[in-house]
């Protein structure tokens, strides 16, 4: 298995879409990449939840990471959302991602199916025997209806060599300290929920799955830079400026608020797809204000 070096803050891409929503803007999605490699983001992460994975094809979702890692060209880590409720078609398609150049998977815990613990073991255990590539594992209640649990975790660490990290939004921090304490560097642990960042990392997480690093990449860099080397004053700093952006942009449904603020920016149309619908005239004016307050500081 290759090495994959899981620090700092890695963004969440999102999926920019023609204004009708019917094909992928891949001008606006080459934009996209270039702006996260110049604000020296540590890695990409397509087709998540903020990349509207459940309404791409699979076509779409493999020409997006062949894409992505055309443009990366190995300058950092592509981690490709692959986890689906059904065990077989997350293998298949982790393994069509790391064909199309993916350098791990992340596998979101089976959602809807609520699964139970030796449930969710058996279907993380099944893919990593089927793929040799780094995974990692999304752990996010909210959206799958279920939380695996760090005795889980722990487990998942002996049978699955392939297992390095973990994406931690459960919505607080006592996942990530509870797994550190006990399993300590054996597994990574990088933030998913933007607002409790520096929270986890203070704890013992190396990093962020970002959506706010869409907008600003240099920006989140640098605080979770700044938190890695122990400058904590200059990070708590930048961290409590952003936290309106953080809070402003999960206002509606993830991604349609960041996808209006890019929008605004005109980086790409505010376009998503049904069952999402476009953040709404209310919305994009708090986020104008927001953002607004945030870039006069």
């Amino acid at each position: 298995m290759a090495r994959i070096e899981l620090q700092g803050a890695f963004t969440a891409l999102v999926t920019p879409f023609s204004s009708d929503g019917a094909e992928i803007d891949w001008a606006a999605f080459e934009a996209l990449v270039a702006g996260q490699l110049e604000g020296k983001i540590s890695g990409l992460v397509p087709c998540g939840t903020t990349g509207e994975t459940p309404t791409l094809s699979d076509a779409e979702q493999r020409e997006v990471i062949q894409r992505a890692a055309a443009l990366v060209k190995g300058r950092v880590p592509i981690i490709a959302g692959t986890g689906t409720n059904n065990t077989k078609k997350s293998i298949d398609f982790s393994k069509a991602a790391l064909e199309a150049g993916a350098d791990a998977v992340m596998i979101v815990m089976p959602y809807y199916n609520k699964p139970s613990q030796l449930g969710m073991q058996r279907h993380v255990e099944l893919i990593a025997k089927a793929v040799s590539a780094p995974i990692v594992l999304y752990n996010i209640p909210g959206r799958s209806g279920v939380e695996l649990s760090v005795e889980s975790t722990l487990a998942l660490l002996d049978s699955c060599p392939n297992l390095v990290a973990v994406k931690d939004a459960t919505g607080n921090v006592n996942y990530c300290q509870d797994l550190k304490r006990v399993a300590g560097e054996r597994v990574t642990v990088l933030s998913g929920d933007d607002p409790l960042t520096l929270p986890l990392m203070s704890v013992g997480a190396s990093g962020v799955i970002s959506v706010t690093s869409n907008v600003y990449p240099k920006d989140v860099s640098e605080y979770v830079a700044d938190a890695l080397a122990g400058r904590w004053e200059t990070a708590r700093s930048k961290h409590f400026k952003m936290l309106p952006v953080h809070r402003a942009l999960f206002i509606e449904p993830n991604p349609q608020p960041t996808k209006a603020v890019l929008a605004l920016k005109g980086r790409m149309s505010a376009a998503v797809r049904p069952p999402m619908v476009e953040a709404s005239e209310t919305t994009r004016r708090t986020l104008a204000e927001v953002i607004a307050s945030y870039e006069a500081q």
